[in-house]
């Protein structure tokens, strides 16, 4: 592992991980992007995918005029919607530590506590009314465009030019 020094003083040494270092520290599993597989394999993806896309269809999510309803207070459908997959979540996470769940591969699963950062306050704050502007979130984008709303390819293309610069500036944001 690569390491980078800063030296603030003549007479003191820090040490300062780099950004690729820091999230490396997250990847010590298997990568299944590594593993040499048969192309249909990846088919299960696709499968999720297209179930998970029915999925919002259905429940509504990827309407346009039920994100507006949620974002004027004036429905409680998205608000459930959402309040039900925080539960389910903190249900989920509860039940693999309770019973120490491995991955497929069988490696433990381990948790481990964030820091607060006051740019994903920001971030967030950003990701919310670029939301309320387009009704359209990165999730549903692509289930929005298999229903046949092409305008929403505009909103897509604006999601990876915004993770593009995030990613371009990133080192030099404020923490």
């Amino acid at each position: 592992m690569e390491k980078t020094y800063q030296i603030p003083a003549p007479a003191e040494v820090v040490e300062k991980n780099t950004d690729f270092e820091v999230r490396s520290l997250d990847a010590m599993c298997i990568n299944d992007s590594e593993l040499e597989q048969p192309w249909w394999f990846n088919l299960k993806y696709a499968a999720a995918g297209i179930l998970f896309g029915f999925v919002l269809v259905k429940a509504e999510v990827i309407s346009w005029f039920r994100i507006q309803e949620m974002f004027r207070l004036q429905s409680f459908h998205m608000y459930g919607i959402i309040g039900t997959a925080v539960v389910v979540g903190a249900i989920s996470v509860w039940l693999i530590k309770r019973f120490q769940v491995r991955t497929i591969y069988g490696e433990t699963i381990d948790f481990h506590p964030k820091k607060f950062n006051k740019g994903n306050v920001i971030g967030g704050l950003i990701f919310g009314l670029g939301w309320a502007m387009t009704g359209a979130c990165p999730g549903p984008l692509f289930a929005q465009i298999g229903t046949g709303a092409s305008v929403i390819i505009v909103t897509l293309l604006s999601a990876i030019a915004g993770t593009w610069v995030y990613g371009y500036f990133r080192e030099r944001l404020p923490s």
